[in-house]
């Protein structure tokens, strides 16, 4: 009888010690992998033009655990691009901040610290817009999840 009441004692102690158990962290609904669909020129409020990927373009980004890398090819351009480093969603934003980069990204991130952008996301797909000093849209990327 001794053991059955210890095995229920040990039972309870062990289900309650479940309870107080840290939750597991939010994924970001960002994680996954990523190819770029188009790119949209804007007028402010609009979209003024679409850019299509022509000739072999193609560019994929990648996001896990905070972190981005992203890759870019195309077969008019002979220089490589690349980046890695991390990354944080809030309010709405997406922000990337690299820390390593191919040669030619490298001469970019010498201006630009952290690349703001606004963000729609959606289950599927997601576009990420620059904004001028004012607040206006100029352009955006526009990415279909791949994984």
């Amino acid at each position: 009888m001794k053991k059955v009441f210890g095995l229920v004692f040990l039972m309870l102690i062990l289900v309650s010690a479940s309870k107080f158990t840290s939750p597991k962290p939010q994924v970001s609904p960002l994680e996954g992998t990523w190819e770029l669909v188009n790119r949209f020129n804007w007028d402010g409020e609009n979209v003024s033009d679409t850019l299509y990927n022509d000739n072999g373009y193609r560019q994929v980004k990648i996001y896990s655990k905070g972190k981005v890398m992203w890759t870019r090819y195309s077969p008019d351009d002979p220089a490589e691009w690349f980046g890695f480093g991390k990354y944080q969603v809030k309010d709405g934003n997406l922000e990337e901040q690299l820390e390593y980069a191919s040669e030619a990204m490298m001469k970019i991130m010498d201006t630009v610290q952290v690349f703001r952008f606004e963000l729609e996301l959606h289950t599927d797909s997601y576009s990420q817009i620059t904004l001028d000093d004012e607040g206006h849209r100029t352009f955006s990327e526009n990415y279909k999840r791949i994984d």
